[in-house]
């Protein structure tokens, strides 16, 4: 992957975009997006569903095959407290957002480490991560 700083051009880049990996939230399939991007001109975008990354290979693919530069990513459910506590309580609702995008392969690997962590050890409902 190259450092999302090699892109210089000013243009318009979507950073928060949600492909049919985020279930009941995404809106377009990943073909789809490539062919609407390249309709309008743009040269990256980033992919950030909720809370996986199974996109992620099909996305880069098709997006380098198309000669779009493409921003690896995931929106994070950041839990209340620990992600380690699963207790009932109305803390559970208050989940945050976080958007976190991988700026090259050392960035690629934290993220992967965040989000596999997310479901292996802080699944409650959603695979969560927390702050410390």
């Amino acid at each position: 992957m190259d450092n999302v700083n090699d892109i210089s051009t000013g243009e318009f880049v979507h950073l928060h975009l949600h492909t049919e990996y985020s279930l009941l939230d995404g809106a377009i399939r990943i073909s789809e997006l490539v062919k609407r991007l390249k309709e309008m001109g743009m040269t990256s975008c980033a992919i950030t569903d909720h809370g996986t990354m199974y996109g992620v290979v099909n996305f880069y693919k098709e997006m380098t095959a198309n000669g779009i530069h493409p921003i690896i990513g995931c929106e994070v459910y950041v839990a209340p407290g620990s992600r380690f506590d699963k207790s009932v309580g109305v803390k559970d609702r208050a989940y945050n957002h976080l958007i976190l995008l991988a700026k090259d392969n050392t960035g690629l690997k934290n993220l992967n480490r965040l989000v596999s962590a997310g479901f292996t050890e802080g699944f409650y409902r959603k695979p969560r991560e927390s702050l410390w």
